[in-house]
């Protein structure tokens, strides 16, 4: 997550939006690679095996994730109790897949970006008019094309990749990196996404990514520290844990005083 990363993604970011903005036929032409025209479908869709690996890409990411949640859930129940992951690790992976997957994606832009997908444009034998990648006025009422949440999740991998030892990071980025593109190509051969659509998604998740670890881990000025989230999320979930206590009889008392720094 260091600066020769930030200017590769931005650049990508650019080049691919210029070009696909100058040139969307070049969407319509990546797409029309998978769709047969015999059929009129994109014939990889009805690949069980393909659709499995659709599908496990999913629970992989999420169950990356899934010992965040549990530490944020535990920590909820019980806030007088440490968490049993560091807090920084806790705050970045979730907070970074809430972000990338879950509000740029399906609480944004795909709620509100009407640009439908490669099966239901007319070059495919669907009802709508096509749309570059920069033109929101599509027919698609709701959970569009632009751009792609499992496309984001895929490459939210790198989130976790970024935590990993020096040593063994690099192999870990190509990891998520692969990852990333063999579920979003997975995406764009079902006739579910344009390239500008998983490519864009990609990119925006590696930013989301790489500010949120500037801002937790790099940043003088907004860095932190394990035990000040622990605190944190101990003052935040305490009402809830003594008003449970009281219920049951027992007050715990305001919730304890933080540590004062070293």
């Amino acid at each position: 997550m260091n600066r020769k990363g930030l200017h590769i993604a931005l650049a990508l970011f650019a080049a691919i939006g210029l070009l696909f903005g100058l040139f969307p036929g070049l969407d319509l032409w990546l797409a029309g690679l998978f769709y047969d025209p015999a059929t009129k479908t994109f014939p990889m869709r009805a690949d069980q095996d393909l659709e499995f690996l659709r599908d496990l890409a999913m629970w992989i990411a999420w169950a990356i994730a899934a010992p965040s949640i549990f530490a944020l859930v535990f920590k909820m129940v019980r806030p007088d109790r440490p968490l049993v992951m560091p807090g920084r690790t806790v705050a970045f992976l979730l907070i970074s897949i809430t972000l990338s997957a879950g509000v740029l994606t399906n609480m944004t832009f795909k709620t509100h970006w009407g640009r439908p997908r490669p099966a239901a444009v007319a070059e495919f034998n669907g009802p709508w008019q096509f749309k570059a990648w920069w033109d929101p006025r599509g027919a698609c009422p709701k959970n569009c094309s632009f751009f792609s949440g499992e496309g984001a999740t895929a490459y939210w991998t790198f989130a976790p990749a970024a935590l990993t030892p020096p040593a063994v990071r690099p192999y870990a980025y190509a990891a998520a990196f692969v990852f990333g593109t063999v579920t979003s190509g997975l995406r764009v051969a079902f006739g579910g996404h344009f390239f500008t659509d998983v490519a864009i998604a990609g990119l925006v998740t590696f930013l989301v990514i790489w500010l949120l670890y500037a801002l937790i881990y790099r940043w003088a000025w907004s860095r932190t520290s394990d035990a000040a989230i622990d605190a944190a999320l101990t003052r935040a979930f305490w009402p809830g844990y003594r008003w449970r206590s009281k219920w049951r009889g027992r007050d715990v008392g305001p919730a304890p005083s933080p540590a004062p720094a070293a």
